[in-house]
């Protein structure tokens, strides 16, 4: 399902990272991937209320949890910056899906987070 929200598709997703030689780029390739489904699901449910949109972003967050194990398998990890530059990608998200910052909260959006 190609993603409609021309903000999310213009959006260089963990750019961070791929400029970081420390993560490998098709691992990293794979944590863009998890992002763009999220979107995915949230053009397809439209959420109208946080909750929706947590327990969608945790299924991310879960995915994200898997993926760390193929960063530590390639000799990398999500560590501290990492942690912040895919947080700030969850909120980047539930903003341009009309989640202000003030309302979705960073912490919420990836709960139940290994890494």
């Amino acid at each position: 399902m190609p993603i409609t929200n021309q903000q999310v598709a213009g959006h260089a997703f963990l750019r961070e990272m791929y400029d970081d030689s420390y993560f490998p780029d098709h691992v990293v390739d794979e944590g863009k991937a998890i992002l763009l489904r999220l979107c995915e699901r949230i053009e397809a449910g439209q959420p109208s209320d946080l909750e929706t949109l947590y327990g969608l972003a945790q299924a991310a967050t879960e995915e994200f949890n898997l993926l760390d194990r193929e960063f530590v398998a390639a000799g990398s990890g999500i560590e501290t910056v990492a942690r912040e530059w895919i947080c700030d990608e969850f909120c980047f998200v539930a903003s341009a899906y009309g989640f202000a910052d003030a309302d979705a909260d960073a912490e919420e959006l990836t709960a139940g987070r290994d890494w």
